[in-house]
């Protein structure tokens, strides 16, 4: 999950620092959430979708605010980026988890159901069986 936050923070600051780049950091961005939705959805980790943006937001809330002020300068830099992390990471978190839930949801039904590789099997025995 790091190293996709890792991924996410890259991406959003090469967005924020580039407008020339803005595009093909969107692209690295939206494909880092596939992969790590297609990750969550093959492991049968589908919590981790609640978890996901919260870490996304730590590991990428300061690099994000310092490249609001190397884009905008140090005063107004401050203010949008303010602004970036707190409304603007409300779009952003909603996005990262709308993607990775939808991600996950739908490697986790073409995959199918079944027991982990790690879950031992659970046989129950009715009122009337004998061992």
């Amino acid at each position: 999950m790091f190293a996709w936050a890792l991924a996410v923070a890259v991406a959003l600051v090469v967005w924020e620092a580039g407008p020339a780049h803005g595009a093909r950091a969107v692209l690295w961005g939206v494909v880092a959430t596939a992969l790590f939705g297609v990750y969550l959805g093959w492991s049968r980790r589908g919590a981790a979708v609640f978890v996901a943006p919260f870490v996304s937001w730590s590991v990428a809330w300061l690099p994000l605010w310092i490249a609001a002020m190397i884009r905008h300068g140090v005063v107004k830099g401050i203010f949008v980026g303010l602004f970036l992390i707190t409304v603007g990471w409300l779009v952003i978190g909603t996005l990262e988890f709308v993607t990775l839930g939808a991600v996950t949801l739908l490697v986790r039904s073409v995959r199918g159901g079944g027991p982990r590789a790690g879950d031992a099997e659970v046989t129950i025995f009715g009122p009337d069986a004998r061992p």
